[in-house]
């Protein structure tokens, strides 16, 4: 059972709604290794993007991975804007113009975001970033069947997003701006790290 464009717009939604649910912790978060501003940028960004699949929703998966991208780089300030607007651009490239998502176009796609993510933010596995949630994610991912549903191969990527989460808070940060509090900053989830989290888990509940 794949996924068409209406489905990615569908998840999309719901990760809205959980990043308006998490904004506080997400803030909170922030304020403790950062500047702060990490909940209300993700925020913005998500609401854009609903209101951008309200005037349109793109014919492809692809196009609706493109449009998120498109409005988190020019709507999202921070680091969190370019990253995840890099994760859903070079997913989208991936995608091509396949009609909908099967397991091993979403394992490649979630590989093509990965990889983004760290070509654009120069951070590797330990580093206390986003990343630490994502390679778990996407090893889970691919480990699955390729004829699994969807949406257990999404709950596979979350569960394992938020062990990665969970596991930044005992790191040292060697990127970012927490990476100037060095040793003060463990003990502190990554926000990045946990907005990760929560978007893969609303995409596998939307799979659902």
């Amino acid at each position: 059972m794949g996924c068409s464009s209406e489905g990615v717009a569908a998840a999309l939604r719901a990760a809205a709604e959980v990043v308006a649910e998490h904004r506080s912790e997400l803030v909170e978060l922030d304020r403790a290794i950062g500047d702060g501003d990490h909940g209300e940028n993700m925020s913005r960004g998500f609401t854009a993007i609903v209101s951008a699949l309200e005037t349109e929703v793109p014919a492809t998966p692809a196009g609706v991975a493109k449009l998120a991208a498109t409005t988190l780089i020019s709507k999202v300030g921070g680091a969190a804007g370019p990253l995840y607007g890099t994760a859903f651009l070079r997913a989208s490239t991936k995608l091509g113009d396949a009609a909908s998502i099967d397991v091993p176009l979403l394992v490649a796609a979630l590989q093509a975001a990965l990889d983004g993510v760290q070509a654009r933010g120069k951070a590797v596995g330990g580093d206390a970033t986003m990343v630490d949630a994502l390679i778990p994610a996407v090893s889970a991912a691919a480990a699955c069947p390729a004829d699994a549903p969807i949406a257990d191969v999404l709950t596979a990527a979350a569960d394992a997003a938020d062990r990665g989460a969970e596991s930044t808070v005992d790191l040292v940060p060697r990127k970012g701006r927490a990476s100037y509090l060095g040793e003060r900053a463990v003990g502190h989830m990554d926000p990045g790290a946990r907005s990760t989290a929560l978007l893969l888990r609303a995409f596998a509940e939307a799979a659902r």
